[in-house]
């Protein structure tokens, strides 16, 4: 995709919030999302305690240990942006840069993290175009958002993350684990507390807005929130925490079937009544947002033979980038 060129920022802004509520947390970034400036960057810094947050087209039960979770008085929410399952406690810090499509510079936007790294002394770099490693292990994935005009980038930061939770409340998928055990994939992560003992949360945080300062050129001054603002909040808030968002009503399927590409991992579910696809559940971490619900709608009312399913796929323009690999995963399944 091509965005527009970039508009000169004239604006800096950030917000950082107080409490650990999950739910204000995204409804929070979504409100600065759709308010930022023209002519605005906002930083929002922000903490959840004890979350897993999904993508936007994932599927909850097979991402998360669910009951576990609850047991440890944790929550699993449903965020807006794209991606794969993230634990979240008091160890993490999250940042999201908000403004408009025309101001979005994301390789800018990163330099403002590898810039708060470089302040604190780690050395930091970026790994393909997602992830932030230093000493040859992640400590940061990012995901993105675009939509009606409006942008936001968000990652995670693990300062001093309880790599336990990582196992305990996560359900890695049988295809990532074909590729990658369980054992390897903690070995690739780690806690920035490692490189520099005494780093706490704080310091990041101001190392943040120092660097968000020094990469753009401009002073950052802090959101102050009006009445109207947090209503309109609140009224976010119940959006995200109503469980209809997160854990979407499940109906059974009959045949079910995934595989891991290059762009994400693709699980496909399939409801059968007469030999058509009745309905047709698409879960996927893919950072695209975009081609989930169109790929379900054009599956559903085919007939389940191979063939058919193809030609109904080869129909939905959203998934043209990605047809190949889910043509060939469904030939795969000899329908």
């Amino acid at each position: 995709m091509v965005w527009p060129l970039y508009r000169m920022i004239e604006k800096l802004s950030y917000y950082i919030r107080k409490d650990f509520d999950p739910y204000t947390g995204l409804a929070v970034e979504r409100y600065l999302t759709e308010s930022a400036g023209p002519d605005e960057c906002i930083l929002y810094l922000w903490q959840n305690r004890n979350t897993v947050v999904i993508g936007y087209n994932q599927n909850v039960w097979k991402e998360c240990r669910t009951r576990e979770l609850a047991e440890a008085g944790g929550i699993a929410v449903r965020r807006m942006s794209g991606g794969g399952a993230v634990f979240h406690d008091l160890g993490n810090l999250n940042f999201t840069f908000c403004l408009t499509e025309e101001n979005y510079d994301q390789p800018k936007q990163q330099r403002v993290l590898l810039e708060a790294c470089r302040l604190l002394g780690i050395d930091a770099e970026l790994s393909g175009r997602n992830d932030l490693t230093a000493n040859g292990c992640k400590f940061s994935g990012n995901s993105f958002y675009h939509r009606n005009g409006r942008a936001f980038h968000n990652g995670t930061l693990l300062i001093d993350v309880d790599m336990e939770g990582l196992g305990r409340f996560l359900s890695p998928s049988k295809a990532k684990l074909r590729s990658k055990s369980v054992d390897s994939v903690r070995s690739r992560v780690i806690n920035l507390k490692e490189l520099r003992p005494d780093l706490t949360i704080d310091m990041m945080k101001q190392a943040l807005i120092e660097a968000f300062e020094k990469v753009y050129g401009l002073k950052a001054e802090e959101k102050v929130f009006s009445r109207e603002d947090l209503d309109k909040i609140e009224a976010y808030r119940a959006g995200f925490a109503d469980p209809d968002w997160t854990f979407a009503a499940a109906r059974p399927f009959d045949i079910s079937f995934g595989e891991k590409f290059p762009w994400g991992e693709l699980y496909l579910e399939l409801k059968i009544e007469e030999g058509r696809i009745a309905h047709a559940g698409v879960w996927t971490d893919s950072l695209d947002t975009e081609f989930a619900e169109p790929l379900a709608a054009a599956l559903e009312g085919s007939r389940l033979e191979a063939g058919d399913i193809t030609d109904a796929l080869k129909s939905c323009p959203e998934c043209s980038a990605y047809a190949e690999d889910i043509i060939g995963l469904i030939m795969d399944q000899a329908l």
